[in-house]
């Protein structure tokens, strides 16, 4: 199959996609985009289509059945596998639904990529530790589940299925696949509808609600801006040593969530007690259970792509998120919420 130096992104339409896309895009790729559109949006993808019109296509359908789809994988040499069923919320719901979509998909995705020639990017989750209790989680860690009775643990159980496919393909047939190990990404264009906290508390700030922390408010995530991850997928997949391995990608500065509440209070100017607590099982049901603690060990990605320095922080994040739930002119709100652009990498 003749190679045109186009990038193929499944869940092109969605929160971490689009913005893959405009990365992908500015190095002078094609970029082909296919989405079903269940948690993607247009108006995500609207700018992109309007401002690159020949370089990106998008193709509304299922990852899945495009697998075996010619016209869709002509000129591929590249791909970025993320299409998923995603949030805590889905997995609560429908389990099995999520697991034959995430395990059926990635098993096409990847042998439709042996067979183009291309080089594919897994993103998989830090789920697939479970509860591992030794931080920070680094690749080769114990992955520690829950029993199977508890639907919580599915999603990183199906997660390590993927991985397992990737890495199997990539030893016995020469697949040229890297795995990724997304931690909390966040940024512009991620939706609260499934669980995600950060858009869930921005969106109660703006309306003059009280932040709901669920629990205690005491457990840690380490948060980074989907900005820095895409960058860093990019960078991850033109790297020839990153083939058959996977890398934790995320930021190693953790944050309680009631850190995380007083942080988006603060970006919002609402008061700082403007917070309640609620029972995780008033949420997801009795016998919920969330691990405590995730920070991703990030040494192995750093030594790979020659530097992963963060430009975002949390506090910049979370400015322009409020900013952009308010309404601000985008024009103006990228001159005063962009941080100041890292030196070259060489």
């Amino acid at each position: 199959m003749t190679q045109e130096n186009t990038t193929l992104i499944t869940g092109g339409a969605g929160f971490i996609g689009s913005h893959l896309a405009q990365r992908i895009v500015r190095s002078g790729r094609k970029v082909r985009l296919v989405d079903n559109l269940s948690t993607g949006r247009r108006s995500n993808i609207a700018d992109l289509l309007s401002e690159h019109a020949g370089r990106v296509t998008f193709i509304e359908a299922d990852a899945l059945d495009t697998a075996e789809n010619d016209a869709v994988w002509k000129g591929v040499d590249q791909v970025f596998h993320l299409a998923a069923s995603v949030g805590v919320q889905r997995v609560i719901d429908d389990p099995a639904a999520m697991m034959r979509n995430n395990v059926l998909t990635t098993d096409a995705v990847l042998r439709a990529a042996g067979r183009a020639g291309a080089s594919v990017l897994i993103a998989s989750s830090s789920e697939v530790y479970g509860r591992c209790p030794v931080l920070p989680l680094s690749e080769d860690a114990e992955l520690v589940y829950g029993p199977t009775t508890a639907s919580r643990w599915s999603y990183g159980m199906a997660k390590a299925l993927d991985e397992h496919l990737a890495l199997d393909l990539a030893q016995r047939t020469g697949l040229k696949a890297v795995v990724v190990r997304l931690f909390n990404t966040i940024g512009p264009r991620q939706i609260g509808h499934y669980g995600m906290v950060v858009p869930r508390f921005v969106e109660q700030a703006i309306r003059g609600d009280a932040l709901t922390v669920y629990g205690d408010g005491q457990q840690t995530r380490a948060f980074c801006d989907v900005r820095d991850v895409t960058d860093a997928l990019a960078r991850l997949l033109d790297v020839p040593t990153a083939i058959g391995r996977v890398f934790n990608v995320g930021s190693t500065h953790a944050v309680t969530i009631r850190q995380l509440a007083d942080h988006v209070l603060r970006a919002a100017g609402a008061p700082a007690h403007r917070i309640q607590h609620m029972p995780y099982q008033d949420v997801y049901g009795a016998g919920f259970e969330d691990p405590h603690d995730r920070l991703p060990a990030v040494d192995r990605l750093d030594h790979a792509i020659g530097g992963f320095r963060p430009a975002w922080t949390l506090d910049a994040t979370l400015n322009e998120l409020v900013a952009l739930a308010r309404g601000t002119d985008p024009d103006r709100l990228a001159q005063t919420a962009q941080p100041t652009p890292l030196e070259p990498r060489t």
